[in-house]
C-alpha cells in the first residue's frame, strides 16, 4: 500500500502545482472539483469560511485509514495535521496550513515519509488556492470540501496521470 499511496501524493502534487492559480471563471475538473483560470483573482475570503473544518476527523481514502486534526483560526491561520495508515504501517504525513492571503485564502501542504523525512524540498510545500465556499462546500484549485451532516465531510482529490484526470474521494467522520 506505501508504494501505492507515494506514487498516488506525487500524482496530487503534479496536479496541484499545475492547477495551483484560481480565479473568478472556475472551470470543473472532475464531477465535485474545480480550478480557476491563472489569469482571474482570487475571490475574497476568511478563515471564518471554512472554520467548519475545525476539530478532529477520521476515515477513509487511498486504500487506508486516515485521522486528521483542524485546530480552531488564529493569527490569520489554521494549522492541520494529516496522517494515514493501513494495519501495520503508517505510509505518510502531511502538516497542512490554511492561511489569509492576498485577501482570500491559500492551502498549504507538506508531506513526510513515515519516517518524516520530507517529499518537497525544505522550502517548498504544494498550494491549493481557494475558488469559493458557501454553507456545506469549501472549493480550492483541485480539492473540494463537502459537508455532508455536522458529523460527515466528503473530501474530492484531483489526480492526474499522464493525460487522466480523477478524482480520488475521503471520507470523513468527526471524533
Amino acid at each position: 500500500m506505501k508504494n501505492s499511496i507515494i506514487i498516488a501524493m506525487a500524482l496530487v502534487l503534479l496536479t496541484a502545482t499545475g492547477a495551483g492559480e484560481i480565479a473568478l471563471a472556475q472551470e470543473q475538473l472532475t464531477e465535485h472539483t474545480f480550478k480557476l483560470n491563472k489569469s482571474e483573482r482570487r475571490p475574497a475570503a476568511t478563515l471564518s469560511d471554512v472554520s467548519w473544518l475545525v476539530g478532529s476527523w477520521s476515515g477513509s481514502g487511498f486504500g487506508g485509514t486516515f485521522e486528521e486534526t483542524w485546530n480552531p483560526p488564529s493569527m490569520g491561520s489554521m494549522i492541520g495535521f494529516f496522517k494515514l495508515y493501513d494495519d501495520d504501517q503508517v505510509a505518510f504525513y502531511e502538516l497542512l496550513l490554511l492561511v489569509e492571503e492576498e485577501g482570500s485564502l491559500s492551502l498549504k501542504v507538506k508531506h513526510f515519509n513515515a519516517d518524516f523525512t520530507a517529499w518537497e524540498d525544505k522550502e517548498d510545500y504544494v498550494t491549493f488556492r481557494f475558488i469559493s465556499a458557501d454553507e456545506d462546500a469549501i472549493h480550492f484549485s483541485g480539492i473540494s470540501f463537502y459537508r455532508i451532516n455536522a458529523d460527515t465531510l466528503h473530501a474530492y482529490l484531483v489526480m492526474r496521470s499522464g493525460e487522466d484526470i480523477r478524482e480520488e474521494m475521503l471520507v470523513y467522520h468527526r471524533q
